[in-house]
């Protein structure tokens, strides 16, 4: 069963936000009010995933967030993100958190991002020692706007990333949750046409009512992947009408953590060392190191 720790100062948040992951009887969800009971009850047990608020008294989210990064560097870290804890934010997820929510936005989102950070951060494999011999993959795929289809495709990229040693644990599962959110939006935002806020309360029969429209249906996203032992590149390229990308949020910016909009471009930025969009916005090219640090400012 794994656990959760949700550390918070205040009780009513605390409560709030572990009442949205408890009911997953699936989960073990306990409770610390502060940084120093977290990193006791991190060292007594140690959790499979943590979710911290960033504002608390004494030592804020961003020295949990370091401790955490230097004692246990597999443990991952999702942060609560709230007006005037942004600049923490934005140094927090540099220093190695695997994503964020704001904290109004967590009805829809925490359970989902806790879930998908939990999966990417415990993903094996057993062809490990065959894919150890692998001195380069290079592989493409033809998508169509399925769900479905995201999942194992990271699954399998992380294989290989992770049997050659290119990148940390941690470093791993922030390239997975910056798959994700490119994928998803290549599929739905740019395909589709359809927001990432509206995404996650719509059902999957809507979403493949969309999909089979004339106008939707033929479209494709096209994943070409590059991993060799130095670095790992993706191109990621839809088929959608594209979007303005002088307005792209900056991941290096407080501000684009305050309300959530364009929370996938922000992570994506945040995590892959190169980001570039081509002129239509249909089109990404992004890359990370051997065992970089997150990028700290989007290229």
């Amino acid at each position: 069963m794994p656990g959760i720790l949700i550390v918070d100062d205040t009780a009513v948040d605390r409560r709030l936000a572990g009442g949205l992951l408890e009911t997953d009887p699936t989960l073990d969800v306990s409770y610390a009010k502060d940084v120093q009971e977290a990193l006791l009850q991190v060292s007594n047990c140690l959790p499979d995933l943590v979710v911290t608020d960033l504002q608390m008294p004494e030592y804020d989210g961003l020295h949990l967030v370091n401790e955490i990064n230097e004692k246990y560097p597999e443990l991952p870290v999702v942060l609560i993100t709230a007006h005037g804890s942004e600049n923490i934010a934005a140094q927090a997820l540099a220093s190695g958190a695997a994503s964020y929510v704001p904290k109004s936005d967590l009805a829809n989102s925490l359970y989902e991002t806790v879930m998908y950070v939990l999966s990417l951060s415990r993903s094996n494999s057993r062809n490990r020692k065959l894919m150890n011999c692998a001195k380069r993959s290079d592989f493409e795929f033809t998508l169509d706007n399925d769900i479905e289809l995201i999942d194992p495709l990271i699954d399998m990229v992380q294989e290989i990333v992770g049997s050659q040693d290119i990148l940390s644990q941690r470093c791993q599962v922030q390239l997975g949750v910056a798959l994700e959110n490119a994928l998803t939006n290549a599929m739905f935002r740019g395909n589709l046409d359809m927001s990432r806020e509206e995404f996650p309360v719509l059902s999957r029969n809507s979403i493949a009512a969309r999909a089979n429209d004339s106008k939707y249906r033929d479209r494709k996203v096209h994943f070409h992947a590059l991993i060799t032992p130095d670095k790992v590149d993706f191109v990621i390229q839809d088929e959608g009408d594209g979007f303005d990308t002088t307005q792209l949020p900056d991941a290096s910016n407080p501000e684009s953590f305050r309300d959530g909009v364009g929370r996938g471009l922000v992570l994506i930025q945040a995590f892959m060392d190169d980001v570039n969009y081509d002129d239509s916005g249909r089109k990404l090219a992004m890359a990370k190191h051997r065992l970089n640090a997150p990028a700290t400012t989007p290229k």
